[in-house]
């Protein structure tokens, strides 16, 4: 059963994020405040989850939840201030959206920066210890395949519907096939042998 609260604050807000490896599309993060007496059974790191109960799960943590939010940080500023930066702005983004404004932060991971003078933990494998970081992690990687799902309309090719733009063997063969896309990550090593990839 994970743990809903570290610090012992009221408002402790849980953040992750989703798609740091991919070749194509954002890094998504949320950032989750959750009540006093919330508690679910099922929740769990998103990555533990199946598709199915991910897709459950967000309206139920939506509706519980004091405050959410998902930022999506996409591939041209990733390729500007690269991939960790990425991930740790998309995170700062989603909490200074969340009201009330968080008295403590915990973070899935090992990396953050500080923020807004709020105190902040890093908890690696965190969104299989914490409900509040794990709730943070559905929300992104929903938000984020969502999103995969609709840019798949524009380049079926790729299947990022299936793929999400990881870089399965299949992703990396269509890249090979019909070059990149505005979605892809112009700095991240799309092809094994990247020198022949004309960017």
């Amino acid at each position: 059963m994970l743990k809903l609260n570290y610090s012992g604050l009221q408002y402790e807000c849980g953040t992750d994020e989703a798609g740091r490896g991919c070749l194509a599309g954002p890094v998504t993060a949320a950032a989750v405040i959750l009540p006093e007496n919330f508690s679910n059974y099922i929740l769990n790191d998103s990555k533990q989850l199946t598709e199915t109960k991910r897709n459950s799960l967000k309206p139920i943590i939506e509706e519980q939840a004091c405050a959410f939010h998902f930022t999506h940080i996409f591939p041209e500023e990733i390729d500007k201030i690269n991939i960790l930066n990425a991930s740790i702005l998309a995170m700062q983004r989603s909490i200074e959206k969340l009201n009330p404004i968080p008295e403590f932060i915990i973070v899935d991971g090992n990396r953050f920066k500080p923020f807004n003078q709020i105190p902040y933990e890093t908890i690696v494998k965190g969104d299989s210890k914490y409900l509040s970081i794990a709730a943070a992690s559905v929300l992104a990687k929903t938000y984020r395949d969502a999103y995969m799902e609709t840019i798949h309309e524009e380049f079926p090719m790729y299947n990022w519907k299936k793929n999400k733009g990881y870089p399965t063997k299949e992703h990396r063969e269509a890249i090979k096939k019909y070059g990149v896309t505005k979605y892809h990550r112009k700095s991240f090593k799309l092809l094994p042998e990247q020198l022949k990839l004309d960017l």
